[in-house]
């Protein structure tokens, strides 16, 4: 009898897993009507909104736009993060970086960067030349790349002030400046803001 009673709370226990198991399965967000629990750090929408009012504030003016009615070519220069987060600030640059190729008015070196070519395949293909194995019609020729116009830079900051009540805020700036490379001089700047405010005990990284 208590041999039966073991086997009847072993199967109560698996089926309880079971169950439990199917309930926690994953579920795809809706990104447009995503309800996310608020934080006092940084999260996806935050960077989409910021992106957003961003590139309208670039694409609204004519700074962008080439006196010759061609293409700038904009390379990425360095997006520092100074928050208490470990981000990646891509998820902020990329998304400026599609829309601005989207609206035709730039396209984005990739074989330069601050920490070297960004797309490594460009100069990996270049190595080929005097290789006997490959056709040396479709090697890249010398003097081929184009040298970009303008560089993009940026930093994303955060700053806690303490409210009172027992409250803290925080404020996140979202900074960036487009610089004509052959004159230096920055014809485009945007600061965004998003604040946050919560519990002093919060975690804001």
């Amino acid at each position: 009898m208590h041999f039966r009673n073991f086997k009847f709370v072993l199967v109560a226990i698996i089926v309880s897993f079971t169950i439990t198991g199917c309930n926690s399965m994953p579920e795809r967000v809706d990104m447009r009507n995503d309800r996310v629990v608020e934080t006092m750090g940084l999260q996806y929408r935050d960077f989409d909104e910021a992106a957003a009012k961003m590139i309208d504030s670039l694409l609204g003016g004519r700074a962008l736009v080439h006196p010759n009615g061609g293409r700038y070519i904009l390379a990425i220069g360095d997006i520092k993060n100074d928050t208490m987060q470990r981000i990646d600030t891509d998820q902020l640059i990329k998304k400026i970086r599609i829309a601005l190729l989207n609206s035709g008015r730039v396209v984005v070196s990739t074989a330069v960067g601050v920490n070297g070519a960004e797309d490594k395949m460009i100069y990996m293909q270049r190595e080929l030349r005097g290789n006997s194995e490959f056709n040396q019609t479709r090697v890249a020729k010398k003097a081929q790349l184009q040298a970009f116009d303008l560089s993009m830079s940026g930093k994303i900051l955060q700053r806690n002030v303490t409210t009172g009540g027992g409250k803290t805020q925080a404020d996140y700036y979202f900074q960036l400046t487009i610089t004509d490379v052959n004159t230096g001089l920055g014809i485009w700047e945007g600061e965004e803001r998003i604040s946050k405010r919560g519990s002093s005990r919060s975690v804001s990284w």
